[in-house]
């Protein structure tokens, strides 16, 4: 019996539970327009409230996975294994523009569905996008034939995969619903589910300037479980590993200059140790998981080797070319790139070391520079951001700024600079050393330290 849109809402706003039959219900509503913007958003709200089951979620994630086309590569002739990556987003987070090229050269194929900025987290295919030319929403046949030319290809969800989700995703943006454990799943299983990968790992973010932002492990530990179990129900082999999120990743926020930190990293020319070791664990749990390595030792040094010949360099080239972004890039990041005509430094009050930092404060700073979303279609400015951002325990002073702003006009960048001069906290000396970049693993819903 099929029930008004209105009349499900209304369910799960007082508590019951959904079942298999209603869920899809709901999902082939988002997908066919039948349910308004108001009413996806009232659903938003009313698991964001009320949560959902295990069972409710695994529906939810199988019918939006379901919701449109799935890749098939057992045709294709790849010759190894297809594997993914996924980061419940960060501040500075340009981990997956390294990790997939790696991943190819180390004999893996990467077919990577990804997103728009969410709040405060910066987006993947929003720093894609500044690369002039390149297709982020590529039809399938061109997607299939980036990944066998190139080993990765990069992509954002077009019309044909997870269309569900595509709708639903832009609206928990601006529905203050991005934090809940369930529709976060949901969105990203959704996706990895539709481009049917062989193995994926999933980066649950833990800090100030996560998602689900909280001093304890708790709420992450809550959302990787949760991950797990969906994964394990679909059929899909995941790992997940937490990661530290309460300073920025690298030394860069903002999408061109992060496109261009990536290539820092690919070409050796300058590499962040944190963000070092956090795509080394994420691409060597991969390589482990697609039987590219015996083990975790055996896999960082097939990470390093790839980084180090030049071939993680080449297969980012050779995806951003099969995409129609320009063919020298690697080579010439600055030329390609658009740049913001104001440079600013973000001084301290006081000379001192970083003792703390509020990474989603850094976070919203470049949000307002215009690098970040308010409404769900607002542009992206590609060019503003942030450069040589310090870390906790980095020493600050007039000559050693907490930042270089990159921004439109004089009046925004001023106002970014005491926004970071905010989100920092200014000492003789931190108020302990910076945890580690990679926090736990997660397996069978256990975690042990890392």
């Amino acid at each position: 019996m099929r029930h008004p849109p209105g009349e499900l809402i209304r369910r799960k706003r007082d508590g019951a539970a959904l079942d298999e039959r209603e869920i899809q219900q709901l999902v082939a509503g988002i997908v066919d327009g039948s349910m308004s913007e108001g009413q996806i958003a009232a659903f938003a709200m009313a698991v964001y409230f009320r949560g959902m089951s295990a069972e409710e979620c695994t529906a939810l994630t199988l019918s939006m996975a379901r919701s449109g086309a799935t890749l098939d590569w057992t045709e294709a002739g790849l010759g190894g294994p297809v594997l993914d990556k996924h980061s419940t987003g960060g501040v500075g987070d340009k981990v997956s523009l390294v990790l997939a090229p790696v991943v190819a050269a180390a004999g893996g194929f990467v077919p990577m569905i990804s997103g728009r900025a969410l709040g405060h987290t910066g987006g993947t295919l929003d720093k894609l996008a500044s690369i002039p030319g390149y297709d982020v929403a590529p039809d399938l046949a061109r997607f299939r034939e980036a990944v066998r030319a190139a080993g990765c290809a990069i992509v954002g969800q077009t019309d044909d995969l997870a269309p569900a989700d595509r709708r639903l995703y832009a609206i928990r943006d601006v529905t203050a619903t991005v934090d809940s454990i369930p529709l976060i799943t949901a969105s990203i299983l959704s996706k990895k589910l539709a481009a049917r990968a062989d193995a994926l790992v999933l980066d649950v973010k833990v800090g100030s300037g996560a998602i689900l932002s909280s001093p304890t492990l708790e709420p992450a530990t809550a959302l990787a479980e949760s991950l797990l179990a969906v994964s394990e129900a679909a059929g899909l082999p995941a790992v997940v590993v937490l990661t530290d999120m309460a300073q920025a990743l690298g030394h860069h926020v903002g999408n061109a200059l992060e496109v261009e930190e990536a290539i820092d990293v690919l070409t050796g020319r300058r590499r962040h140790a944190r963000l070092h070791a956090v795509t080394s664990a994420l691409a060597s749990e991969l390589l482990v998981l697609g039987g590219l390595a015996a083990d975790h030792a055996a896999a960082a040094l097939a990470v390093e080797r790839a980084l180090a010949s030049g071939a993680a360099a080449e297969r980012f080239a050779r995806m951003v070319a099969a995409l129609g972004g320009p063919t020298d890039l690697v080579e010439r990041p600055r030329h390609r790139l658009d740049g913001a005509p104001v440079r600013l430094d973000a001084t301290p009050e006081r000379a001192g070391v970083i003792a703390r930092m509020d990474a989603r404060a850094i976070g919203l700073a470049v949000a307002r520079l215009g690098g970040g979303r308010a409404r769900a279609h607002d542009g992206i400015d590609h060019a503003v951001g942030l450069a040589d951002v310090r870390g906790v325990g980095d020493a600050v002073d007039r000559d050693r700024p907490i930042a270089v702003v990159h921004a439109r006009s004089t009046t925004a960048a001023e106002a970014a600079a005491a926004a970071l001069r905010a989100a920092v906290t200014v000492a003789d000396a931190p108020d302990a050393p910076a945890g580690p970049p990679v926090i736990a693993r997660l397996g069978h819903g256990r975690a042990r330290r890392a």
